[in-house]
């Protein structure tokens, strides 16, 4: 019987819910088959939160919100913030096969005869009480030594850019689970009930156009309910699709028209009991209040040409990372929970010198702005901040290489993610790595652990923030994740 088919629309709701075929699939015991009939049908397999979930957050949180400075690509490590200065003496030298122990490779150097050791053409200094490193290239984040938590011994699997980033916003290498900030919303729910709990900004600057893509799936919200995905804002016109009325369409038309469009749903809700009709009506409503937020939200005409110019020339760029850190700041004010910035543009196989420094110039000062505005209005003490890639990049180079021209592939082994304001410790450096930057050595800090830790400092407890689907209990660090003790304040 279909659903649609006016002998079941004529049942009692509880005999419709026993022959309704969504009821059966949502119903049924998990699996391949399941999975396998759910695609066939062309349906979204929409699962029920674990019975007896708690509340979150579990404790007291250190953090209210998050802003998430990820750098698309895989920052150069040895390049920024793990200087090897021993290195200038073995420039040239095949990497030492005592050094790789084996390490798979990528395909772009796999075939390679040699693995010369390409040590860093930037200058390092220490900086601040600290005496935390910082290459030459970040002169405005440098400055905000004592402020940076910098964990040099990060690692993961993936060794490829898709499954990296991937893995570090869902805690698995193939596509379909939840992001970090779906997780949060998810958990946490909204603190502003005319903005989304979780907003997605990208940017591209100096980077190669035919750089790694971006896919809307990395800030999805998977099998969790669809409400609770990324919202992106565009970089030009309106921040969000259809945010504007059309022609001769006044609020008080979509209002009525809103509600009316409301009705219809829920009668369809109660009719079928699926809960992505309710998902709909909720962002229906989001949108209306969005109509209304967010032009305020993304007017900078407001802002003092002071702050402004501390974001850097960038900032009049609509879409730049410049403009998309300081409306960062302004969403964090109006106590949207997750905050994600995407910055394209730091794969850099090959001419790695020019275009780190343009990725550099990108980044840095707006960066450093950032926090230093959040901490003149009181909101560092509660937001958290957190800045890094996928993976780290090889010490030897990928093709020819010169003393001041050189490429490096791709490397999971160590790499470096920095974190600042909300319950984690200032001027404090985590982890070693080798002379060569290319084993840990001291405190490995894994994906799983990464994020176990950014949970923690929200408040929640991440073994216990699961959703039940298809049969079983998912969580965003799998069953894995140990919270990174020494880095709490």
């Amino acid at each position: 019987m279909n659903c649609n088919d006016h002998q079941f629309l004529a049942l009692a709701r509880h005999a419709q819910q026993h022959v309704s075929r969504r009821t059966f699939l949502q119903r049924a015991a998990g699996g391949i088959g399941l999975a396998a009939l759910g695609g066939l049908l062309g349906q979204r397999a929409e699962a029920a939160a674990t019975p007896g979930l708690p509340d979150f957050p579990n404790f007291a949180p250190k953090a209210k919100r998050i802003i998430y400075l990820f750098q698309s690509g895989a920052p150069s490590q040895m390049d920024l913030f793990d200087p090897k200065p021993e290195l200038v003496k073995r420039r040239g030298e095949d990497l030492p096969a005592s050094i790789r122990q084996g390490q798979r490779l990528t395909t772009m150097t796999s075939g390679q005869s040699k693995f010369p050791v390409a040590p860093t053409m930037f200058k390092f200094a220490q900086y601040g009480q600290s005496g935390a490193w910082f290459s030459e290239l970040m002169p405005h984040m440098s400055g905000l030594a004592d402020e940076w938590t910098i964990i040099r011994s990060l690692h993961t699997e993936a060794i490829n850019h898709d499954p990296a980033i991937t893995f570090m916003q869902t805690g698995s290498q193939l596509a379909g689970r939840p992001s970090i900030g779906s997780w949060m919303a998810y958990g946490l729910g909204s603190a502003n009930a005319d903005l989304p709990a979780y907003v997605v900004l990208t940017s591209f600057g100096s980077g190669r156009r035919d750089d790694q893509p971006l896919y809307d799936r990395l800030w999805s919200a998977g099998f969790l309910p669809a409400k609770h995905q990324g919202v992106k804002f565009r970089n030009a016109g309106d921040p969000v699709l259809y945010l504007s009325n059309p022609p001769g369409m006044d609020r008080d038309m979509r209002r009525e028209t809103l509600d009316e469009l409301g009705a219809l749903n829920q009668r369809r809700h109660d009719a079928l009991g699926d809960p992505e009709i309710q998902t709909r009506i909720a962002q229906y409503e989001m949108a209306f209040r969005m109509q209304a937020s967010v032009p305020d939200l993304t007017d900078l005409s407001k802002e003092p040409q002071s702050v402004l110019d501390s974001y850097g020339p960038d900032i009049k760029r609509p879409g730049s990372y410049a403009a998309n850190c300081l409306l960062a700041r302004r969403l964090a004010e109006r106590d949207v929970r997750f905050i994600q910035l995407f910055h394209m543009g730091w794969d850099h196989h090959g001419g790695l010198p020019g275009a780190i420094r343009g990725q550099c110039k990108d980044t840095d000062q707006p960066t450093a702005a950032l926090i230093r505005d959040l901490k003149a209005r009181g909101l560092l003490d509660d937001t958290l901040i957190v800045w890094g890639g996928e993976f780290g990049r090889t010490i030897y180079s990928q093709g020819g290489m010169s003393e001041t021209n050189y490429g490096r592939d791709h490397h999971p082994r160590c790499f470096t993610v920095l974190m600042a304001g909300a319950g984690v410790k200032k001027g404090f450096t985590l982890g070693a790595t080798d002379d060569y930057c290319y084993n840990i050595t001291e405190n490995p800090v894994h994906v799983h652990d990464l994020n176990a830790t950014i949970m923690h400092l929200m408040g929640v407890e991440h073994k216990k923030l699961t959703y039940r689907y298809q049969g079983r209990d998912f969580r965003l660090t799998d069953i894995h994740g140990e919270l990174v003790k020494l880095v709490l304040a």
